[in-house]
């Protein structure tokens, strides 16, 4: 744990923004270990938490103890951003995490406490170093510097290995892409709660509370179906948010001229098949996408 603690922190130091890190703060285990780490690097940096309007009471509630975080407001609630884009967010069309979770940093190099271990999707799309924008300009300086890389399936560029040319590469590009260093991208979660029990951090209290090993929105549709619905049983004034929301949005449908299975009759409908409860419906949603 020791050596990973002072690669993760080698990472940071790696790359000097002249106007520092733009580290991306969620309020779960994962953004606590980067917090600190940042400061064990003595590196510049700004914690920011994007609100998302869904997040659990608990998470903000622990988000605003943090006095080094602060935090910023969408446009746009979850709730009017679903009324606006004429759909639920679903796994194959999340809006939602463009809108309100990486809306902030633009032009900044991000820390992120992106982990393989989180998912296997992950573990292919994410590196020590991400670069989103501009691929292949960014793959043709990585070959000039013989840099190792290699492209997502997304059109991004991965650059896996801490060495000189790699560093020249993120420097050279991380204004005009969206970059991101991921410092702790090899860490398992019993490093994590290793790490943070060393340094003091109870962390976030729903791990605690829900037993849940990943806190996040309520209602994500990537938590899958059983997590979704125990997040509205736990907090049913967000399902009913959801569903008022899923009445505008058939509203905005019908005064847009977009077409609507008539079983989606109103929000409850579209809660019922957001939640799998109807299989068998026809999803225009997921034709859309």
């Amino acid at each position: 744990m020791l050596e990973k603690e002072r690669i993760a922190i080698e990472r940071l130091k790696s790359f000097k923004p002249d106007d520092g890190y733009y580290l991306c703060y969620s309020g779960g285990k994962d953004s606590d270990v980067i917090k600190i780490l940042a400061n064990l690097a003595n590196v510049k940096h700004e914690c920011v938490h994007n609100l998302t309007t869904v997040d659990a009471p608990e998470t903000v509630r622990y988000i605003q103890k943090q006095k080094d975080v602060r935090i910023d407001k969408p446009e746009l609630s979850m709730w009017r951003l679903i009324e606006k884009k004429m759909m639920p967010p679903t796994r194959l069309m999340r809006y939602c995490c463009e809108v309100l979770k990486e809306r902030g940093g633009k032009g900044k190099l991000k820390i992120t406490g992106v982990r393989w271990a989180e998912s296997e999707n992950r573990k292919e799309s994410a590196g020590i170093i991400r670069i989103i924008g501009k691929p292949k300009t960014n793959q043709k300086i990585a070959d000039n510097l013989n840099a190792d890389y290699r492209v997502t399936k997304q059109g991004g560029l991965i650059l896996n290995h801490d060495n000189d040319s790699a560093r020249r590469t993120v420097e050279n590009c991380y204004r005009t892409s969206s970059t991101m260093i991921n410092p702790i991208v090899d860490w398992t979660d019993e490093d994590v709660w290793e790490f943070l029990s060393h340094y003091g951090c109870n962390s976030n209290p729903l791990y605690e509370l829900t037993g849940c090993k990943r806190v996040g929105c309520i209602g994500c549709p990537l938590a899958g179906y059983k997590q979704m619905k125990k997040e509205f049983a736990r907090y049913p004034i967000y399902k009913q948010n959801y569903i008022r929301a899923f009445d505008r949005m058939l509203a905005a449908r019908l005064r847009n001229g977009k077409p609507t299975d008539e079983r989606w009759r109103n929000g409850e409908a579209v809660m019922s098949w957001w939640l799998g409860e109807d299989p068998n419906q026809l999803s225009l949603f997921e034709e859309e996408t």
